[in-house]
């Protein structure tokens, strides 16, 4: 809509001052902020799902029959469903050496720590006072689409311009961060707090001044169809 108004160049980090996303909401929020060479975003919002569309079965690769489903699952036990290779490729090819500072609109991704137990939030407004969160955008998306279970942990270091170097262990910023939006809206208010002209004149705690659009992967259906009824047969849920 805001393409047939301002014109086809028009882009969602034009009009939003934060984007935030976490797992494969981290990769749409890198699409959309991310610069091309012409300091434009990399993505449109309509290019998305073509791109998931043919990139998914790529990364989420399937061997059709009970064999199949024998091997996927008898793998689970022992490590990850999938070994990522794929989805490191598409997103190092697309994102370069670009880092979170870089990105044109203001960003918020969270990620979960697993060897210091607690999260880590890549956030754009935190870069000046922890320059080590100045990740690359890759390595932040690699990581915190990392969904246990599914997908591999990440490993990577990072260096700032002191030669100071942090490890980051880490995995889905939604083992502790399930509500990404929820995470930019405190990044926000603690800006407004530390009196960020952005933001004036909005006062502390004035979330009515907030336009949040948030967009999940819809609701389960609620079948209800077992119960705890045992049954002649042996089944213990039924319908």
């Amino acid at each position: 809509m805001r393409q047939e108004l301002d014109g086809e160049n028009a882009r969602l980090a034009d009009y939003f001052d934060v984007i935030a996303g976490t797992s494969t909401g981290s990769l749409m929020t890198a699409m959309l902020t991310a610069p091309n060479e012409n300091n434009r975003p990399l993505f449109a919002a309509k290019d998305i799902k073509p791109f998931y569309l043919e990139h998914c079965p790529k990364i989420f690769p399937h061997k059709r029959g009970a064999l199949g489903w024998l091997v996927k699952n008898l793998k689970s036990l022992f490590g990850p469903k999938y070994n990522g290779k794929y989805l490191h490729k598409i997103i190092r090819e697309e994102l370069g050496e670009t880092r979170l500072h870089q990105t044109l609109a203001h960003a918020v991704i969270p990620t979960f720590d697993i060897k210091h137990l607690h999260p880590t939030i890549f956030s754009t407004y935190e870069v000046k006072k922890s320059p080590l969160l100045d990740a690359r955008l890759s390595d932040i998306c690699i990581s915190t689409s990392a969904a246990p279970t599914y997908l591999p942990a990440h490993h990577f270091m990072n260096q700032d311009s002191k030669g100071n170097i942090e490890e980051f262990n880490l995995i889905d910023g939604g083992v502790a961060a399930n509500n990404p939006a929820l995470v930019a809206i405190s990044q926000v208010t603690k800006q407004v707090f530390d009196e960020n002209p952005d933001f004036f004149p909005i006062k502390p705690m004035d979330y009515g001044r907030f336009l949040v659009i948030s967009i999940g992967t819809g609701s389960a259906k609620g079948e209800k169809k077992y119960n705890a009824k045992w049954q002649p047969s042996g089944a213990c849920w039924t319908g």
